[in-house]
């Protein structure tokens, strides 16, 4: 037989190969290369070609089974993206990445996997679409799986933090770009698929950042793995360029037009300054209610204050006959699925940036977009993080647009001039430069995903905070000083905290003091827990001082934490649910 190594074996296994599992490929790839290692391998030829035979024809037997299995594929004759099927599934066939452009709107996010399952991909390895947010997964999950006429959590499943609705059967597989970026940690050759749909990739987070460096170091192992980077305002260049020039295509046209109204330019300075975004949403959605007699709207809030105070204000409007609906990350995933329920009245959904991405909310024709959203900044000179609420970039606007015209006419309502929006940039900046890298180099390091230094980013933080990430992990103890991993470094690696707050949890049991930094450290990871309607500051103030620690604010939030969970027996607790 000769040398065991699949580069020179026969050609008759490599083509084989390509009606193998994909998981099967990948280990009998690595088990080929390991033997070609060892001399005592080449005294058995016999052998191990007879076991790679029936390891061959294992894998060939659970690929026809899979593929008797795929259903018949049709696709809606009136979204836009099913008129570009031949030209995207011809192209899905020739190379290895495309780079797709597809409006919000087009029906890419639901019939691109339908797509590659039409083709056979699904059959040898599971089609991952992965998805910013968890809302999103499952609700594209469920409709994929209506489409297609199979059952959702078996044959079309979903994957999102502390919940697995996905099974070896499954030919499609919904996920948060999280989920599959820990799958990356335990499986770095991502043998579980045969094909990957990494969707609404212009936000640019880190875990997306992190699997498209990934895949451009894995593509070259995996020749039969197939990528399709996505988005309604993808920057094409860029990735196209990072993939070694891959294909690029394009879907134009939303289903139903629509209408963009901006508010007048003001002389005056920031009109936002405050809450007065917030009024100005509240007049306008009653302004919708009272003049346009059907249609839900949909209102982009930055923060849950916001949200908070914007569902309030509509609740007391004794004209406003809609039900609220609020709709943020933090929300618990029962309430943010109220949103696909219909009750039969007419509904007003108030929402951070999360309903910008793949999400068709049923009913929805108005939208109303205060263009703000808030953003995590990271100094480097200081080691502080802020959420500052900042004007969103036109991608994310044109996003929001296309959360109405998707079932019929729709209006967007813009909170700002067109001069405004023809300013701000196309596109928000990747979180990779804008985040504490601390942590980014700690994970790094821990889960064996490169140097920052030579990881391919598509667009590399600059070295100023490469620098300051690595001085800030010396003076945690998570780097000695030639900048290898601690045991302390180790630790903080495996809790999902900012390292600051880690250091501080893992020194407070060496303390004593655990249960209280516990409570101290959840209460700095999120937005502070304080309201504060800019109406009733004052009252807001006076209320706070209850929980005011004289020396100390970590104290203060210790206060804030006995006093609405501390005590049972304590009837002045108030209820933190919206």
């Amino acid at each position: 037989m000769g040398d065991p190594s699949p580069r020179s074996t026969d050609a008759s296994w490599i083509q084989q190969w390509d009606q193998c599992m994909s998981d099967d490929v990948v280990a009998m790839r690595e088990w080929l290369d390991a033997l070609r290692q060892d001399p005592q391998a080449a005294k058995d030829q016999e052998g191990i070609a007879r076991s790679l035979n029936q390891r061959i024809a294992q894998s060939m037997r659970r690929v026809e089974k899979r593929r008797k299995q795929i259903p018949a594929v049709s696709f809606p004759a009136h979204l836009p993206v099913s008129n570009r099927l031949e030209d995207i599934t011809e192209a899905i066939s020739k190379h290895q990445v495309i780079v797709l452009s597809g409006e919000t709107g087009s029906g890419k996010s639901t019939q691109l996997p339908k797509m590659c399952l039409a083709m056979g991909r699904g059959a040898r390895g599971k089609i991952g679409c992965t998805q910013p947010r968890r809302v999103a997964a499952q609700s594209l999950s469920r409709r994929v799986a209506e489409e297609l006429e199979l059952t959702w959590g078996k044959e079309v499943g979903c994957k999102i933090r502390f919940q697995d609705h996905s099974s070896s059967d499954s030919f499609i597989k919904f996920m948060t770009d999280g989920m599959l970026l820990a799958e990356l940690q335990h499986d770095a050759m991502l043998r579980e698929y045969d094909t990957l749909i990494i969707d609404e990739a212009h936000e640019r987070s880190l875990n997306i950042d992190f699997i498209l460096g990934h895949l451009r170091q894995l593509l070259p192992e995996r020749p039969d793995l197939k990528v399709v980077i996505t988005s309604a305002t993808i920057d094409t260049a860029v990735f196209s360029e990072a993939f070694g020039h891959a294909p690029v295509l394009e879907v134009s046209g939303q289903l139903f037009p629509v209408e963009v109204i901006y508010q007048p330019e003001e002389p005056s300075s920031d009109s936002k300054e405050g809450v007065s975004y917030v009024s100005s949403a509240v007049e306008t959605v009653v302004h919708i209610l009272q003049s346009q007699p059907r249609g839900d709207v949909l209102v982009f809030m930055p923060t849950e204050g916001d949200i908070r105070e914007t569902h309030q204000a509509l609740e007391m409007k004794k004209r406003v006959n809609a039900e609220v609906l609020p709709l943020f990350g933090r929300l618990a995933g029962e309430d943010q699925q109220r949103i696909f329920q219909p009750s039969g009245k007419r509904r007003v959904i108030v929402s951070t940036n999360i309903a910008e991405t793949s999400l068709t909310l049923p009913g929805i024709r108005f939208v109303v977009d205060t263009g703000l959203a808030r953003v995590s900044r990271y100094s480097p000179s200081t080691h502080t993080r802020r959420l500052p609420v900042e004007p969103i970039a036109q991608s994310n606007a044109n996003q929001r647009k296309g959360r109405c015209g998707r079932v019929q006419e729709g209006v967007c309502y813009r909170l700002y001039s067109e001069k405004d929006f023809d300013g701000r940039p196309l596109f928000l900046s990747p979180e990779i430069q804008r985040c504490n890298l601390a942590e980014v180099i700690l994970k790094m390091k821990a889960f064996s995903l490169g140097d920052m230094e030579t990881f391919p980013f598509i667009q590399p933080p600059k070295p100023v905070a490469i620098k300051s990430g690595y001085k800030l992990l010396r003076e945690l103890g998570a780097l000695d000083h030639e900048d290898t991993l601690t045991e302390m470094g180790e630790k903080l690696a495996r809790l999902p905290l900012d390292p600051t707050i880690g250091r501080m949890i893992l020194q407070s049991a060496e303390e004593g003091v655990l249960e209280e930094m516990i409570i101290i450290a959840a209460g700095m990871s999120i937005q502070d827990p304080r309201e504060r309607p800019g109406e009733a500051a004052a009252e807001a103030d006076l209320a706070h001082r209850a929980f005011l620690h004289p020396t100390s604010d970590f104290l203060t939030l210790h206060n804030i934490w006995k006093f609405c969970f501390g005590d049972s027996t304590n009837p002045d607790r108030k209820s933190t649910r919206l």
